[in-house]
């Protein structure tokens, strides 16, 4: 068993991909599937919960209920006080969950239709309660009894170890089964073990809140061994390179950052934005940095490392260019020649906004992947950009991000970072990234500005437009993790502390 670790490449499957495997994964064992996932998780429960007493399992009619199941039979043969509240169905219960609940039962397992109150109220803060609920192919908003011990559980004072996936959690998106209102009606897990392979959901949008610590039994499961193509892969932490002795500022790369529209234009002044992509850039490493303000002003508070130049003035075949970043409307006029002209560029921000706005501009940025290739170009959306550029709503892009990601990437043939809670890399021929470093004090004004920036001076120091994109993201969202407990973080703090 092992713990979820950003130094370890994890495949990311679907429920689909995972039933696949699950024949292969059988034949290789004599021991029923099922039984090797309850026998994991009753040791993950000793192991997170050692001086237990009682503990709860609530279990669902389908085969994640049967894992618990298994789980409560160990733990019962364990000597633990355990007491299973089995959900009913109207359907067919799976013949391995059956099988799982007439063992238990033969066990002497206390199994019942509903809640034990009495004795759940009496469960402590060393007790465990263990959410077999609904597993991998959860999609629908959750029933009146499953409502019921998620709320049991919420509501009491043990720990929650969710097998596969938090109830009330879409597997897939990250989302609330329900919508955002369901919030309340989903299980907050302290644990999460994940079996065979992590589900995408628990990495992204609300899945990085309500799984807790998560862990994988991957009960055989080898990516290099098996046929079954990941949908993504976890998107590896960032380690600096070290500069050779024998190297000047040529060696590390030219990056220009174009954006920051000033107050004359419309009474709004948004320079420091491109302010915060420069200081980004140079703190990472860069070997020179250009900052053109527009429309062609000089700019107070820039780095005195950051030299300034007007846009006429910039080679932009010789440049890794940064654009859009507080670019506001002005941004739009320079856009033909900075997707003709750029050597290397990362799109962001309002230079998006203007992309998706203009079929002209959607065309120019698809024919620089013809003269240029696929790997000189880096789009950086959030969620709302995102739609506008593929013609959608934010819902439709956040229920399925790494599709989102991907049809952005194959249609303008270049590399795009989705940006988000768990930002998704996606590139034409590669198979996607989640990152997971980053946390949510990065939801404040400019931390985009910088990942933008960060991005352009991974590209000038030779990585290609994709492994530039995964190596920045991952680095953005590592600084904050590692950021000094009580010290706030503002975006020139982090741009500062970037290296």
């Amino acid at each position: 068993m092992h713990i979820l670790s950003r130094s370890i490449a994890w495949p990311i499957l679907g429920a689909a991909q995972v039933r696949q495997l699950e024949p292969a994964l059988q034949a290789l064992s004599p021991t029923p599937l099922m039984q090797s996932a309850g026998m994991a998780c009753a040791r993950l429960a000793l192991a997170v919960a050692p001086h237990a007493r009682r503990i709860w399992v609530a279990a669902g009619p389908g085969n994640n209920g049967g894992d618990g199941l298994e789980a409560a039979f160990h733990l019962h043969q364990w000597g633990k006080e355990v007491v299973v509240s089995l959900v009913a169905s109207s359907g067919p219960t799976p013949a391995d969950a059956q099988a799982a609940l007439q063992r238990a039962q033969q066990a002497g397992v206390r199994i019942q239709p509903d809640m034990p109150k009495e004795w759940l109220a009496e469960l402590d803060a060393q007790d465990l309660c263990i959410d077999a609920l609904l597993g991998i192919g959860a999609k629908c908003p959750l029933s009146s009894g499953l409502r019921a011990c998620v709320q049991a559980m919420q509501n009491g004072q043990a720990p929650v170890l969710a097998i596969d996936v938090p109830t009330g959690l879409n597997p897939q998106s990250g989302q609330w089964l329900g919508g955002d209102s369901a919030a309340a009606m989903a299980v907050h897990a302290d644990h999460t073990l994940c079996l065979i392979a992590i589900q995408a959901g628990l990495l992204m949008g609300h899945g990085r809140d309500a799984t807790g610590q998560i862990w994988l039994e991957d009960l055989g499961f080898r990516p290099s061994q098996h046929s079954v193509p990941p949908l993504a892969w976890l998107n590896l932490g960032y380690m600096a390179p070290i500069k050779p002795h024998a190297s000047h500022k040529g060696s590390h790369g030219d990056v220009a950052v174009i954006g920051g529209e000033g107050m004359a234009t419309h009474g709004m002044g948004m320079t420091g934005a491109a302010i915060l992509a420069a200081t980004a850039a140079l703190h990472a490493g860069a070997g020179r940095v250009i900052l053109s303000l527009l429309p062609g002003q000089a700019g107070d508070n820039v780095p005195p490392d950051v030299m300034q130049r007007e846009f006429k003035m910039l080679e932009l075949e010789k440049l890794h260019v940064v654009c859009g970043c507080g670019g506001g409307t002005a941004v739009q006029a320079l856009l033909p020649e900075v997707l003709q002209r750029s050597s290397c560029l990362v799109l962001d921000a309002d230079g998006l906004n203007a992309v998706a706005q203009n079929s002209a501009l959607q065309d120019a940025l698809r024919q620089r992947a013809a003269h240029s290739g696929t790997q000189a170009t880096v789009i950086t959306p959030h969620p709302l950009e995102a739609a506008r550029l593929l013609g959608c709503n934010t819902a439709q892009v956040q229920n399925d991000r790494i599709k989102a990601a991907q049809q952005l990437a194959e249609r303008f043939q270049c590399s795009v970072v989705l940006k988000g809670s768990g930002t998704v890399i996606a590139a034409p021929g590669q198979t996607p990234r989640i990152n997971i470093t980053g946390n949510g004090r990065l939801a404040i004004g400019g931390t985009g500005d910088v990942l933008a920036g960060l991005v352009g001076a991974r590209m000038a120091q030779e990585l290609s437009s994709f492994d530039a994109a995964c190596a920045a993201v991952a680095q953005h969202g590592q600084v904050a993790d590692d950021w000094p407990p009580g010290e706030a973080l503002t975006a020139s703090r982090l741009a500062r502390r970037l290296a």
